[in-house]
């Protein structure tokens, strides 16, 4: 078996960097981004508690002391993205062999519930940067991958995906931007809108129609690496309920030009179904921020419930505050079943899409029941700018919107639950 060294060290920051003193089973070069199977199951035990553990210090040191205050002023917070850099986060999920961890989807789902329990936003900051990796992962020429993977498992390239317009969300086939044949390349023209990581990422995914007339029209787009030039900046910051922090910008492309290896696959008609791809992983991720909120809301309000007394007594001693409490409990425990059983498809290499709809609808829906309880609960505490139970209260609503609104995951569940009972 061959061995790679790697470690989840202190220092400045709780990195995932090399070191001698800590040996991992290396998973080589696998097709998928889970942990080789050659890991024998104590292997990876290890090697994903050592990861969480990490993760956990980091949270503790790096990101819970100042998310209140950085979010409050919608800062974007570099300070946290170095970090994340040096421990290696923004390439979790890319194969070892172009320099990332490999992680699996399963336990990249566990990274995002615990990031997104203390600040969601930091998790769409490398999130969106890993979709974008995907589609070149499974999608993308050798020369591609060789190319571009390296760059964005370091962190040195980071980015994330261009789909939604202003006239264009849930019906990606009905986007207008368009990229036309120009000498060795094409020029894009159009205009994207809430898009994250567009102003402080380097690269996007942008997916645009190189044949208008296509039918059925998924066959006339494709999908393109596009980095920040002189003249491809995006400088609009979008304002926003919540998910504050991150970038979220909007942008118009006029004759841009993108040089034609920077097309996906080297082939047109294609981009839909890599950006699908690639959409699996960023459901998953969104139901993991759901179980993150939810989780967050349910332990600060059984926390809350056993210091709040009202006649007399904790509130945790009123029935009406258990059958809550339980109904929260309960929301946290199937999201987060959900979540792993979508992120096991995933790692084997399955259609997950209908699995991945399934936990996004649940996880997202726990996350707003559960901050508007948890608000509930806390009474004039919980609409308090002053404490988090707000801020998720906020943040909430986006996962029932974000990667396909909740009434299309519905859609893609009742269609592949046909698709695979015919009659």
């Amino acid at each position: 078996m061959s061995r790679t060294t790697v470690v989840f060290a202190g220092g400045m920051g709780p990195g995932l960097r090399r070191d001698e003193d800590q040996e991992i089973p290396s998973k080589g070069k696998e097709k998928d981004m889970a942990v080789a199977e050659e890991f024998t199951a104590e292997e990876r035990e290890e090697h994903e508690r050592m990861v969480l553990d990490s993760v956990d210090r980091f949270l503790e040191r790096d990101v819970a002391p100042y998310a209140h205050d950085l979010e409050a002023e919608d800062t974007y917070p570099q300070e946290i993205v170095d970090k994340m850099v040096e421990m290696g986060l923004f390439g979790a999920t890319i194969p070892m062999e172009y320099g990332g961890l490999g992680l699996s989807a399963s336990t990249y789902a566990k990274i995002v519930e615990r990031v997104s329990s203390v600040w969601m936003s930091v998790s769409g900051i490398f999130n969106s940067h890993l979709i974008m990796a995907a589609t070149v992962t499974r999608g993308g020429t050798d020369e591609q991958k060789e190319k571009w993977l390296p760059k964005f498992a370091s962190g040195e390239l980071r980015g994330g995906i261009a789909l939604t317009e202003p006239d264009a969300g849930t019906d990606l086939q009905g986007i207008r931007t368009r990229a036309d044949k120009s000498g060795n390349g094409y020029a894009l023209n159009g205009a994207k809108a809430w898009i994250s990581n567009s102003i402080e990422g380097g690269v996007l995914a942008i997916l645009a129609k190189t044949d208008p007339e296509a039918e059925p029209r998924h066959k006339g787009m494709s999908l393109f690496l596009v980095e920040k030039s002189q003249d491809f900046q995006v400088t609009k910051k979008m304002k926003k309920l919540g998910y504050k922090g991150i970038d979220t910008g909007e942008f118009v492309m006029e004759d841009l030009f993108v040089p034609g290896e920077n097309l996906i696959g080297g082939a047109e008609g294609r981009g839909l179904q890599q950006i699908l791809g690639g959409l699996e992983l960023g459901r998953i991720n969104v139901a993991a921020r759901g179980v993150g909120i939810a989780r967050a809301c349910l332990m600060k309000s059984v926390e809350y419930a056993q210091v709040r007394k009202t006649f007399g007594k904790a509130i945790a001693e009123h029935q009406s505050i258990q059958i809550k409490l339980a109904d929260m409990a309960t929301n946290v425990e199937c999201a987060r079943l959900l979540t792993e059983q979508a992120a096991r498809a995933y790692d084997r290499g399955e259609r997950s899409d209908m699995e991945a709809g399934m936990a996004k609808l649940v996880a997202s829906e726990a996350a707003l029941s559960n901050s508007l309880e948890a608000m509930r609960l806390h009474g004039a505490y919980g609409y308090s700018k002053e404490f988090d139970i707000e801020r998720y209260y906020r943040d909430a609503p986006l996962l029932a919107i974000g990667e396909g609104t909740n009434e299309l995951q519905k859609l893609i569940i009742a269609r592949q639950l046909i698709a695979r009972h015919p009659v």
